[in-house]
């Protein structure tokens, strides 16, 4: 299933009042719940992908302002739960890096959800101010990836 496909579906769903779906399509199918789920330890048990890269910590997340300037940066934010991956292997450059100017559909990272990689494509055009997520680190839905001006 396609990511812009979800991503639609995932906003038909917020501007309705339908509070879930479910669609099949051959062997893949999705389910969109609006409700909030508060997971017990039980239901939380997972397995974790391999890392694939040693995470390192976030040096280039923070952006130096004084109070008196007024930010204007955008968010990146998942589209999906999965675990973040800056690059498409360790030894590979990550896809972007902090001062990188991208366009719409450059991608800019992975995602990696239920053993599938999914690049994921910039949906608006700037320079990356900051990255939010450290390699290999799980991610949620709607969580922020990147800053962007």
């Amino acid at each position: 299933m396609d990511i812009r496909k979800i991503k639609k579906l995932i906003e038909l769903i917020t501007e309705s009042d339908v509070e879930e779906i479910e669609i099949k399509e051959g062997e893949e199918s999705i389910r969109i719940n609006r409700r909030k789920q508060t997971l017990t330890p039980a239901a939380a048990q997972f397995s974790p992908a391999p890392i694939l890269a040693a995470s390192t910590p976030l040096t280039e997340s923070l952006v130096a302002t004084t109070p008196t300037e007024v930010s204007s940066n955008q968010s990146i934010n998942a589209p999906m739960v999965g675990t973040f991956y800056r690059a498409s292997s360790p030894e590979s450059a990550p896809f972007v890096q902090v001062g990188q100017n991208v366009k719409i559909g450059d991608t800019i990272c992975i995602i990696e959800a239920m053993k599938m990689m999914n690049q994921i494509d910039a949906d608006q055009s700037g320079i990356i101010q900051s990255i939010e997520v450290n390699d290999g680190e799980p991610i949620e839905f709607d969580q922020v990836l990147f800053t962007i001006a």
